[in-house]
């Protein structure tokens, strides 16, 4: 399953929604995906969302769509 994983650069500063980010990346379940970002990143989680095959198929052509891996 593909997640976006909406999160803030770093954990120092306070979360603004103009410095909220997005990635994609394609894990089992979304602790899994919560779990991948993050231990091997320094983001701060803020929402992930589990995309259907619409809003996948929407954020391919609308988006950097670009698959993380760990």
């Amino acid at each position: 399953m593909i997640y976006k994983v909406y999160y803030q650069p770093n954990k120092i500063q306070n979360p603004k929604r103009e410095n909220t980010m997005s990635l994609y990346v394609d894990m089992d379940s979304m602790p899994a995906a919560r779990l991948a970002v993050e231990s091997n990143t320094e983001y701060n989680v803020e929402f992930i969302e589990e995309l259907s095959e619409k809003a996948l198929a929407y954020e391919q052509t609308t988006a950097d769509f670009k698959l993380t891996e760990f």
